[in-house]
C-alpha cells in the first residue's frame, strides 16, 4: 500500500505562488502515474495535472501555462509548481498515485486563494 502526505498548502494572494509537496512512502519508480487532483466547495473532485512514470504530462485546461507538475525520484515525492494563482484554484488539493490495478489518494491541503 502507498502512503501518500501532502504538503504546501495556504492561504495566497491573487497573482500569487504556491508549491505543494506529495511524499511517498515508496520509490516512484514503482508507480505507474501520479497526479493532482482538486476538489472546491459543492464541486466535484477534478484532475488538475497528472505525470507518468515515462514522463508525460497532462494538465487541465483551466491551470495549463499556470502550473507545472514535476517528479523527484530520489525523494519519492511529486511537486506542483502554481503559479498566477487565481480564485478559482481554491480547494483541497489531493495527491494521487496509480500502482497496477491500484489508487492511492493522499488526505489533502487546503489552498485558499483571495481576490
Amino acid at each position: 500500500q502507498v502512503q501518500l502526505v501532502e504538503s504546501g498548502g495556504g492561504l495566497v494572494q491573487a497573482g500569487g505562488s504556491l508549491r505543494l509537496s506529495c511524499a511517498a512512502s515508496e520509490s516512484i519508480f514503482s508507480i505507474s502515474a501520479m497526479g493532482w487532483y482538486r476538489q472546491a466547495p459543492g464541486k466535484q473532485r477534478e484532475l488538475v495535472a497528472q505525470i507518468t512514470s515515462g514522463g508525460s504530462t497532462n494538465y487541465a485546461d483551466s491551470v495549463k501555462g499556470r502550473f507545472t507538475i514535476s517528479t523527484d525520484n530520489d525523494k519519492n515525492a511529486v511537486y506542483l509548481q502554481m503559479n498566477s494563482l487565481k480564485p478559482e484554484d481554491t480547494g483541497v488539493y489531493y495527491c494521487k498515485a496509480r500502482k497496477r490495478i491500484y489508487v492511492y489518494w493522499g488526505q489533502g491541503t487546503q489552498v485558499t486563494v483571495s481576490s
